[in-house]
């Protein structure tokens, strides 16, 4: 199977260009762009700590994925090697990959919101209560164990390189949707690709409004799912129970911590799981003793409703069967 197993420096893996990097610079200047002109339309979309821990969690993610850039790597290589069929590096070849990354995108997304233990590796890209072009710097440190979700896309034969860039090309995409500035487009990219107007609506935290329009660069998904909703009113951003901090740290590890914290009280492996891969709003803990208070009350009201004994007319009482 390894007879003709490549390495990183066999595909030039070194050498391979970082087009995330290379567009940074025009990402901020529309940043700044979009922040003045906020102030100049006098409009709330910007809070300036609120940026600077957006800036923050996502120069920080940028050292992370440099670290382990060299172990994603390795094993986008492992996984395209065990497999014995190759799609060649050709120009056609990058239309089905991206169609197939976007798929897994729309799957890694979906799964992030319906079980907590994802939810925490997803949650830091939601809890701003603002919307603009900084909220797509908001990505968790611990993102990129959801690489997984991506092995079958690497597995289908894809070229390493034409996967990474493909991936690169999905994640730049993100950028632009971010605003409040970009009204609907035409029917057709509406009806077709992920636009601002979708991503509004996924970034609510009004309860019409959840877990809808998932889709990364096509909104496809959405349709053929059953997870697409049009937008109407002007959202509220955020999350259903905010963090109310700007600390960088906060805003990556509160869910991590809770998670933790309700695994202590865990009664059973049972519960344990239910807390990992529930929805992230079922509160396992709050709710199980809550149903534990309540049953405690239902007991004591029925004690208490207990009837004392009354006499009938036709029982005597003791006195009068002395007498």
């Amino acid at each position: 199977m390894f007879e003709n197993y490549k390495t990183l420096e066999d595909i030039g893996a070194t050498e391979w260009p970082n087009i995330i990097l290379w567009a940074a610079p025009v990402m901020f200047a529309l940043v700044f762009a979009e922040w003045g002109l906020s102030l100049y339309k006098n409009r709330d979309s910007y809070d300036g700590k609120d940026f600077l821990a957006a800036s923050s969690i996502g120069l920080i993610n940028v050292g992370i994925s440099a670290l382990i850039k060299v172990v994603l790597f390795s094993a986008v290589l492992f996984f395209w090697n065990i497999v014995p069929w190759k799609i060649p590096p050709t120009w056609w070849s990058f239309i089905p990959c991206f169609i197939a990354i976007d798929f897994a995108r729309y799957w890694a997304h979906r799964v992030a919101h319906e079980q907590r233990f994802w939810w925490a590796t997803h949650v830091t890209h939601h809890n701003s209560e603002k919307y603009n072009f900084s909220v797509s710097f908001r990505l968790s440190w611990t993102q990129h164990i959801k690489f997984i979700f991506f092995i079958p896309v690497v597995m289908i034969g894809f070229d390493p390189f034409v996967f990474f860039i493909c991936h690169q090309i999905a994640v730049l995409y993100q950028f632009w949707i971010h605003t409040e500035y970009i009204k609907k487009l035409p029917a057709p990219i509406e009806y077709i690709f992920t636009t601002p107007s979708h991503h509004r609506v996924h970034h609510a935290s009004d309860e019409h409004y959840l877990d809808k329009n998932y889709g990364s660069t096509l909104i496809i998904w959405d349709r053929i799912f059953g997870t697409f909703m049009a937008e109407a009113e002007r959202p509220n951003y955020g999350i259903t129970k905010p963090v109310n901090s700007y600390n960088p740290v906060t805003l990556v590890f509160h869910e991590w911590y809770d998670i933790v914290k309700d695994l202590k009280q865990a009664e059973n492996k049972q519960e344990a799981f239910k807390i990992l891969f529930g929805k992230p709003g079922d509160e396992i803990i709050k709710n199980r003793e809550l149903r534990k208070k309540e049953r405690e009350e239902n007991v004591q009201k029925i004690n208490s409703a207990q009837p004392a004994p009354i006499l009938t007319e036709k029982e005597p009482s003791l006195l009068q069967k002395e007498n």
